[in-house]
């Protein structure tokens, strides 16, 4: 395990250009006991999860508000190592390098998820833009701390919903907007093979 987060860290961090070796190392290390702290801590609730839902004396109701109860305070857990790890981080890097991190934890949804929107919606406003990027920042900085790229996409797929409620409520027609980006990336695919 500490193999794989290792060389996930050090393709995370490759990009940052950090020139010192030393310094890149520090960045690594960080990275690495982050994702290790944070599997403990899913390891850990996990576990009692496991434990209260395996008790077959307790009613449905009484099991649905322990594990509500484990998963507030795992979320309390994880925002604590969330705000360790960036105090730590702010240590050896610019708030840009932090944000790469970031953004490498999370597979990069946020800017590709925000360059779709831009893609898609044309007429954005900058109020519609700020708000947009504001929901897919959230939604970075819970799916961080998340314990698989399953969950860390469930983050966004959950603002991703606040994002189209929000368009919707701001009159756009989500269905019928989504389906004309698609359209106007067939015909530039077109295009391209027919020049």
């Amino acid at each position: 395990y500490i193999k794989t987060i290792t060389q996930r860290s050090n393709k995370i961090i490759s990009v940052l250009g950090i020139q010192d070796s030393s310094k890149f190392y520090r960045v690594q290390n960080i990275v690495v006991q982050q994702y290790s702290k944070l599997k403990s801590v899913h390891d850990a609730f996990n576990a009692t999860v496991k434990k209260i839902k395996a008790d077959t004396t307790a009613d449905k109701n009484s099991v649905a508000d322990k594990v509500k109860n484990v998963e507030e305070k795992r979320l309390t857990a994880l925002a604590v190592e969330h705000k360790s790890f960036l105090s730590s981080l702010s240590k050896e890097l610019n708030e840009e390098q932090i944000v790469q991190i970031k953004d490498g934890m999370t597979y990069n949804v946020l800017p590709i998820t925000y360059k779709g929107y831009q893609e898609m919606l044309l007429h954005l406003t900058d109020v519609q833009k700020s708000k947009i990027y504001g929901y897919l920042v959230e939604a970075r900085e819970f799916a961080m701390d998340a314990e698989s790229s399953e969950k860390k996409h469930a983050w966004f797929g959950k603002y991703k919903g606040r994002i189209n409620n929000y368009l919707s409520a701001e009159g756009y027609d989500m269905n019928k907007e989504s389906k004309d980006w698609a359209n106007r990336v067939k015909e530039a695919k077109q295009q391209k093979t027919n020049n």
